[in-house]
C-alpha cells in the first residue's frame, strides 16, 4: 500500500473516530442514557461488530462499533440512544449460562417499540429510512400479531445493525468485579427517576443542569428531592410546592426555622439555621402535612395558634411513627396524644392556656408555622387550593399502599380518606337536615270534598286530596331571623330562599316566623310561598335572640316536636334552645357559643 493511500486511509478513520466521539458525547449528554454505564467496542476483529449497520448491543453491556465506519455525529447519537434503550427496556437481559437468541418476530417487534420511544425522546438525528410512526402495543403483543399476520415491510429492518440482528445474548461475563448479572431495567428506572427530579429542580430554579453535580443542592432541597422521588404519599404535593430559602425574609417575619403559605404554594426556610438532611426531611414533611391536611381552613373559630400547636403535636407523632426523617430537639411531641386528631388536642391543651402560649412551633414561641397569607406576593397560576392538596395526598396514598411502602398511622389515614369525600354544600346538608327533622304531611282523600271530575267521565265522583289540621300542626318548623343592623340582604335572601323552596318540596303549608333584634317580633304561621317574597323585616336595632326563643317555646299553637331554624350573623347573645334547631351563618362568622345543633355557613 503506498504512503499517499495510507494516509488517506488514516485521515479517514481520524474523521470517523471524530464524528463517533461527537455522537457519543450528544447522546450521552442524556443521563439517563449515560447512566447505564454502556462499554463501547471499537475492535475490527470482534465477531460481534456489525460489518453493515452502525452499533450492535449485547446483554453484558457492551456497544459494538465498526471503527471504519463513518456517519455523522446525529446518526450515531441516536443510533447509540437505540441500543442503550435495548438495554434499559430489558430487550437484551444479562444471564449467566446458555442464551437462546431472539427470533426475527421479537427483534422487528422491540427495535419498533425503542423507535416509537425514540420519537419523543430527542436524541439525535432519525435516519430517512425508517417509517415516521410505529402501532400501538408492547414488544409482546406485536411481536404475537406479526407472528400471526406477518411483519410489515416498513418494520422489517428497523435496527442499527443494517440487515443484521442489533441484540446478541451473551453468558454473563461480570462487570468492574461485579459477577451478579446486571439488572438493566431496574437501572434505567432509576436513572429516569433521578432525571426527572433533576428536571423539577431546573423548572423550580433550584439547578442549572440536568448533570449530576452541576450543582450542589442545599440540604433542604435534597430533602424535597427525597419526598418528589421517594415517598409518593407526600411526592405529588412536594413537587408543586416551592422552597423559599431566604435570611432577609425569614428575619423580617420572625421564622426561626420554616412556615408554609398553603395559599402560595410556599414553605419558608430560614437558611443560617443548621440541621442534617434526615431532620430537614422531617421539617419539610411536617410543613407538606399542614398544607395538605388544610389545617389553616379547619381552625374555624378556635384559636389559631392554639389550633396550629394541637395539629403540631398530632403531626409530630404521625412522622415518628412513620419514620420519616429526624426529629430535631424542641419540637412539640407527647406520647400521650398518640391516636387523636387535633380537633381533640385542641379541646385538652386549651385548659392550661398560660403554658400553651409558651411553647413553639417551628416558626418560633407564640407564633403559628402556618402563614394565613404568603409574606411576598408573587404572581402565580394557581388551580383551586383544595383541589391540588386533597388530589396530591389522595393519589400519593393510593401510590404508597400499591408500593407497599410501609405502614402510616390510623389517624393520618383516616384523615386522608375523609379527604377524600369533600364536604357537601350548605344547602344539601340543609336538604338533609329538612328530611330528617321536619316531617312530611300525609294528605287524605275523602268524598266529602270531591274533587275535579275528568272530562272523559263526568258522571263519576272522585275523591279529593286534602291536609288535614292536625297533620298541617305536626308538619311544621320554626324561623327565628336575626333583623339586627348586621346582617346582610344577601345572607337573607339565600338562607330564606332556601328554607322556603325545601319546606316547599315537602308540602309543608306554614311555617312559624319570628323577627328578632332588640325584641321579637312574632309573625305567626306563614305560607312557605311567603316567606322568601312577601315578608316585610322588622325593627333594626340591636341583637337580642333568647326573647325569640323562649317566645317560640312557650307558644301553645307551636309544637313541642317542631325543629327551629335560627338565622343570624353570629353578632348576637348565648342562646340556649331546648329543641331540635339549626344556625344558618355567613362563611366566617363565629357563634359566641358552642353551638348543639348543626351549623349551615350559607355561601
Amino acid at each position: 500500500m503506498s504512503r499517499g493511500r495510507r494516509q488517506a486511509m488514516a485521515e479517514r478513520h481520524k474523521q470517523a473516530l471524530e464524528a463517533f466521539t461527537e455522537g457519543m458525547r450528544r447522546a450521552w449528554a442524556n443521563p439517563a442514557l449515560a447512566a447505564l454505564d454502556a462499554k463501547v467496542c471499537r475492535e475490527e476483529d470482534c465477531p460481534h461488530t456489525p460489518r453493515q449497520g452502525l452499533v450492535r448491543v449485547d446483554s453484558n453491556g457492551a456497544l459494538h462499533i465498526d471503527p471504519a465506519r463513518r456517519a455523522e455525529p446525529a446518526a450515531w447519537a441516536w443510533a447509540l440512544a437505540h441500543c442503550v434503550l435495548h438495554l434499559g427496556f430489558g430487550h437484551v437481559p444479562a444471564a449467566s449460562g446458555q442464551r437462546v437468541q431472539p427470533d426475527r418476530y421479537d427483534l422487528a417487534a422491540r427495535c419498533a417499540v425503542v423507535n416509537r420511544f425514540l420519537l419523543t425522546f430527542s436524541v439525535g438525528e432519525t435516519p430517512e429510512d425508517l417509517p415516521g410512526s410505529y402501532p400501538d402495543g408492547d414488544e409482546e403483543q406485536l411481536a404475537a400479531r406479526w407472528r400471526r399476520d406477518g411483519i410489515p415491510a416498513a418494520y422489517t429492518h428497523c435496527g442499527t445493525a443494517g440487515g443484521a440482528p442489533d441484540q446478541v445474548l451473551l453468558p454473563w461475563a461480570g462487570s468492574w468485579g461485579n459477577q451478579q448479572p446486571t439488572d438493566w431495567q431496574i437501572a434505567f428506572a432509576h436513572a429516569l427517576t433521578r432525571t426527572m427530579s433533576a428536571a423539577m429542580d431546573m423548572a423550580g430554579g433550584r439547578r442549572e443542569s440536568l448533570r449530576d453535580g452541576a450543582a450542589p443542592l442545599r440540604p433542604w432541597q435534597a430533602a424535597l428531592n427525597w419526598f418528589v422521588s421517594s415517598y409518593p404519599l407526600l411526592g405529588g404535593i412536594a413537587a408543586g410546592i416551592t422552597l423559599v430559602a431566604d435570611a432577609e425574609l425569614a428575619r423580617a417575619h420572625d421564622i426561626s426555622v420554616a412556615a408554609v403559605s398553603p395559599e402560595a404554594g410556599e414553605i419558608y426556610i430560614n437558611p443560617v439555621r443548621r440541621y442534617t438532611s434526615e431532620e430537614w426531611r422531617f421539617i419539610l414533611g411536617h410543613e407538606l402535612l399542614h398544607a395538605a391536611l388544610r389545617h389553616g381552613e379547619r381552625c374555624g373559630g378556635r384559636d389559631p395558634y392554639l389550633f396550629n400547636v394541637a395539629a403540631d403535636y398530632v403531626i409530630n407523632g404521625w412522622l415518628r411513627e412513620m419514620d420519616v426523617g429526624d426529629m430535631p430537639e424542641g419540637l412539640l411531641y407527647d406520647a400521650q396524644l398518640a391516636g387523636l386528631s387535633a380537633e381533640e388536642v385542641y379541646d385538652r391543651i386549651t385548659t392550661d392556656l398560660r403554658r400553651m402560649r409558651r411553647l413553639a412551633t417551628l416558626r418560633g414561641k407564640g407564633r403559628g408555622d402556618i402563614l394565613g397569607e404568603p409574606p411576598v406576593r408573587r404572581p402565580h397560576d394557581y388551580v383551586d387550593l383544595d383541589t391540588f392538596y386533597r388530589r396530591g395526598l389522595i393519589q400519593g396514598f393510593d401510590l404508597h399502599q400499591r408500593q407497599e411502602r410501609g405502614l402510616l398511622p390510623a389517624g393520618l389515614v383516616e384523615e386522608i380518606r375523609a379527604l377524600s369525600h369533600p364536604p357537601l354544600p350548605w344547602d344539601a346538608r340543609l336538604a338533609r337536615w329538612f328530611d330528617e327533622f321536619v316531617p312530611r304531611p300525609e294528605p287524605v282523600r275523602s268524598f266529602a270534598r270531591p274533587a275535579r271530575r275528568q272530562a272523559s267521565t263526568p258522571d263519576i265522583p272522585r275523591a279529593g286530596r286534602y291536609f288535614p289540621p292536625e297533620e298541617v300542626a305536626r308538619c311544621t318548623f320554626g324561623v327565628l331571623l336575626d333583623t339586627s343592623g348586621s346582617m346582610g340582604r344577601v345572607l337573607l335572601g339565600k338562607a330564606l330562599g332556601a328554607i322556603a323552596s325545601y319546606a316547599q318540596a315537602r308540602d309543608v303549608p306554614a311555617a312559624r316566623v319570628v323577627f328578632c333584634d332588640a325584641a321579637p317580633h312574632d309573625a305567626g304561621y306563614l305560607p312557605v310561598t311567603e316567606i322568601a317574597e312577601r315578608v316585610r323585616v322588622r325593627g333594626r336595632g340591636g341583637t337580642v335572640l333568647q326573647p325569640g326563643i323562649d317566645l317560640l317555646q312557650r307558644a301553645d299553637d307551636f309544637p313541642p316536636s317542631a325543629p327551629l331554624l335560627v338565622i343570624t350573623d353570629g353578632d348576637c347573645d348565648v342562646l340556649r334552645v331546648r329543641r331540635e334547631h339549626a344556625y344558618l351563618v355567613p362563611p366566617g362568622a363565629t357563634l359566641p357559643f358552642t353551638p348543639r345543633g348543626p351549623v349551615f355557613r350559607v355561601r
